[in-house]
């Protein structure tokens, strides 16, 4: 991700965040249809568009951004994180110049990702729920206001230890995206810049294929998560005993392919993501270099 030695850790963390909540506001309806397709155990949705167009003509274009507070928050949390962690330990192991190899990237990744994970928990419950609400009939939604209003309800209702639901499978996702997010980025564009100048066209190829390589390998990972962060209890027995119960119930239910149910929007919002992230990420990097460090 480029030259950070004299970008301070704090404004790292800042910028990683920044990066992160920038790239939700456009991605937001993406992420939503992901949702209610991953939460639909029927025939719901034929697919993407038609997920787009039912949910426009019951809720209206402003029900395509429904849970963004939460999404903000899940970034202010999560990626300010991860990328901050993985760019200091980066930073740490890269000597002389010369980055560690693609699988020590890969584990900083993992190890970045579980730790933004477990702190952006709380926010991706709530992300969850306000995204899926709406596919549900009206005396069973949960009408959260805002993601603050969700994380009080929760907490007050539910415990807080409902807050980490789903943590586990939420940190094993995050492990195997971040694996395959940053360590790909980063040999990407190594590779790439033989061919590319470096630059945003440059971030932007590397990006997809990273995010290509990150929606194939994390999406049964996040259908189990988003799964499990959604059910309710029924007569005090929970639909799912846990991620392999789950994993089990599709695959019996559903099909083996429904472990990708999604796979579009999944796509489509964690490409353009990743691509926005870190073009983001890379011009505040730049702009900080060139303004606070009189850097060209």
């Amino acid at each position: 991700m480029g030259s950070q030695e004299k970008i301070p850790n704090g404004i790292k963390f800042l910028f990683g965040g920044s990066a992160g909540m920038l790239a939700t506001c456009f991605v937001q309806p993406l992420d939503l249809v992901k949702t209610r397709m991953q939460t639909a155990t029927t025939k719901e949705y034929k697919n993407s568009m038609d997920a787009v167009m039912g949910i426009v003509k019951k809720e209206g274009i402003t029900g395509m951004y429904n849970g963004l507070s939460a999404g903000l928050l899940r970034q202010a949390t999560y990626t300010t994180t991860r990328l901050g962690i993985y760019t200091w330990l980066l930073e740490a192991m890269t000597k002389n110049g010369k980055e560690p190899g693609f699988a020590a990237k890969a584990a900083l990744g993992m190890a970045a990702g579980c730790a933004g994970a477990f702190v952006g928990t709380p926010a991706e419950v709530a992300l969850i729920r306000m995204t899926s609400d709406g596919r549900l009939p009206p005396n069973e939604r949960r009408n959260y206001k805002h993601v603050i209003d969700a994380v009080a309800r929760i907490y007050r209702e539910e415990g807080l230890t409902k807050l980490w639901r789903g943590a586990v499978p939420t940190m094993g996702r995050a492990m195997v995206v971040n694996a395959a997010q940053l360590a790909t980025y980063s040999q990407a564009k190594g590779a790439l810049r033989r061919y590319v100048d470096e630059g945003v066209f440059l971030h932007f190829l590397a990006s997809m294929v990273s995010g290509l390589a990150t929606t194939v390998a994390s999406m049964p990972v996040d259908i189990v998560k988003t799964r499990i962060q959604n059910m309710k209890t029924i007569n005090g027995k929970p639909e799912y005993s846990g991620p392999m119960d789950v994993l089990s119930q599709i695959v019996k239910k559903e099909g083996f392919f429904k472990l990708w149910k999604g796979f579009t929007p999944y796509y489509f919002r964690l490409g353009p993501h990743t691509v926005l992230t870190f073009i983001f990420l890379e011009q505040l990097n730049t702009a900080y270099k060139k303004h606070f460090l009189g850097t060209k």
